[in-house]
């Protein structure tokens, strides 16, 4: 399922994972929607080893995905501006909300 949203991002499922690639913000968000699998059956993995940043919008995407998983996810990559708004969303590990 390789899907290009626009030049600069793109989603596939390879094995386990969604593997991200380029930026993911809010131009390339609602397009990144269109092109991901209607179920996640099997995915255990958000890969953004490739994905150069993302802002919030790349965040709510990445969230939501990882709550509509059959199982817990992990995530892959630590890209520019994760962390920072992973704190600031009070989200963990997995992109779920934090009970601390």
């Amino acid at each position: 399922m390789p899907a290009t949203a626009n030049n600069d991002v793109a989603v596939r499922l390879d094995g386990d994972a969604l593997v991200f690639t380029g930026i993911l913000s809010r131009d390339v968000v609602p397009l990144l929607w269109r092109e991901l699998p209607a179920t996640l059956t099997g995915v255990r993995r958000l890969d953004l080893s490739a994905v150069e940043r993302l802002d919030s919008s790349g965040l709510a995407l990445l969230s939501r995905l990882s709550t509509r998983a059959e199982s817990a996810v992990s995530v892959v990559g630590n890209p520019p501006g994760l962390d920072a708004l992973r704190a600031a969303y009070r989200l963990d590990d997995s992109l779920d909300f934090s009970t601390t």
